[in-house]
């Protein structure tokens, strides 16, 4: 992309990060790295807090004609809508980032990701505007649904371009940290919330506060990344179509396979994504009736175990390799899957020993789920090909796991539970083995 395009193709906000960048004519992968953190960061951010309110909130402001655990459900249908939507926000702001540039996608995207999410500090209960409030929550999770699609930047790309090879399983790992720090800051700015409010002030306005948090951390973000795909290094990749946008009915048409492989190699770690986030919190509410605050606290401490484990998984994959250690976790997932979900009705040190044991297995699974085979894309269709792949991973594995589990449970018991989970780390291991048979065939 030439300078006079690129200038024509930017917003204001990338035309000052270009002159920030510009400083310096190179960017070190360390300065990749904390770009991609700060950006996935803000994401999962803006997901959990969501994630939070749909058990803790939304049944009770918007659904308070049924019971419990029939707002919950219908919560989680809501919940849901943001993976059907991302696909086709992907689709749209690949066609912009092709006819005005990434910067224009990138704070069209982000500003709809913080405006939706935003918007839900200001939604009416039931008690104001009836079942409008319902419709009012599902547009504005499709509008975050859609916002996701185009907040796809390639920086994960970028950065495991610039890794060194023999520490790419280390650089794979490190957009995934944004998942438990993420979680980390909303479990925390709501427990605090809870703690210090009473029930009644809590669920009048003490809940928005999040809401509003996400904007802010969003604007940062959107500067953080703006400062990276302005970089030369970005530019000459953009140039040589490694990070350029290639149209997705091309890209399916001739990438399928590796689309369809990629999309179900996750599937273990996806799936072990919300039964170890958001629904034990359900859970713990709804038929174990603890306080939500001291469930939170528990979270947190998971979070913290999820990016150690995380960070572990980086230094195992290099000893090991990505798909080996990818294979060896499912395996693990589906044991735990066997005994796990009992534990949640066996009190606090049941709980605890869940999410340990759950977030450790999910850092090490979830650690290297992005991209493990994202490079059988041929070069020119990388950047589509691993967005499509991303969306439809988190769709198959992750969007209808919480509504799925709780579902499931109430009608068959927390073993049911364990049969769902086992199913996703089944689909991991029949995706890694198909995945090497075709590649020796190609070979």
């Amino acid at each position: 992309m030439s300078e006079a395009n690129a200038t024509a193709s930017s917003t204001p906000l990338e035309q000052d990060a270009r002159l920030v960048t510009g400083r310096d004519h190179s960017v070190a992968p360390g300065e990749i790295a904390i770009g991609v953190i700060v950006g996935r960061t803000s994401e999962f951010f803006d997901f959990f807090v969501y994630a939070i309110a749909s058990v803790l909130v939304f049944p009770s402001l918007v659904f308070p004609y049924v019971d419990p655990v029939t707002g919950t459900l219908y919560s989680f249908v809501i919940f849901a809508l943001a993976f059907i939507a991302r696909p086709f926000g992907s689709v749209i702001f690949m066609a912009i980032d092709r006819m005005h540039g990434r910067g224009v996608k990138l704070t069209i995207a982000l500003f709809l990701l913080g405006g939706s999410t935003m918007a839900m500090a200001f939604l009416p209960g039931y008690e104001q505007v009836g079942a409008s409030a319902a419709f009012l929550l599902a547009a504005f999770r499709i509008g975050q649904g859609i916002a996701w699609g185009g907040v796809w930047d390639g920086l994960p790309s970028l950065l495991a371009l610039n890794a060194p090879a023999a520490r790419r399983g280390w650089y794979a790992m490190i957009p995934q940290l944004g998942a438990p720090l993420g979680l980390l800051v909303a479990s925390g700015l709501f427990a605090f919330f809870l703690v210090t409010l009473t029930s009644e002030d809590f669920l009048s306005w003490g809940w928005r506060y999040p809401f509003f948090v996400a904007f802010a951390i969003n604007a940062v973000a959107l500067f953080a990344r703006l400062r990276l795909v302005a970089t030369s290094e970005f530019g000459e990749l953009y140039e040589s179509r490694a990070l350029q946008p290639a149209p997705v009915g091309e890209t399916l048409r001739h990438e399928w396979r590796t689309v369809l492989l990629g999309a179900f190699a996750p599937l273990a770690s996806f799936a072990m994504f919300h039964l170890v986030t958001v629904f034990p919190l359900s859970w713990s509410v709804l038929f174990n009736h603890e306080r939500a605050d001291r469930f939170l606290v528990t979270e947190m401490i998971g979070a913290v175990v999820g990016v150690l484990a995380i960070l572990a998984s980086g230094v195992i994959a290099d000893r090991i390799g990505r798909r080996m250690l990818l294979g060896i976790s499912a395996m693990l997932i589906g044991a735990y899957s066997g005994f796990a979900p009992q534990l949640l009705d066996r009190g606090e040190t049941g709980e605890l020993i869940y999410m340990i044991l759950g977030f450790t297995l999910l850092g090490l699974a979830f650690g290297q789920s992005s991209g493990a085979i994202n490079s059988s894309f041929s070069a020119q269709r990388r950047y589509t090909g691993a967005a499509i792949t991303s969306d439809l991973s988190w769709l198959i594995g992750a969007g209808f796991a919480p509504l799925a589990a709780l579902l499931l449970s109430t009608r068959f018991g927390l073993l049911s539970v364990g049969a769902y989970l086992l199913s996703g780390a089944v689909c991991t291991l029949a995706a890694l083995a198909f995945n090497k048979e075709w590649a020796s065939k190609a070979a």
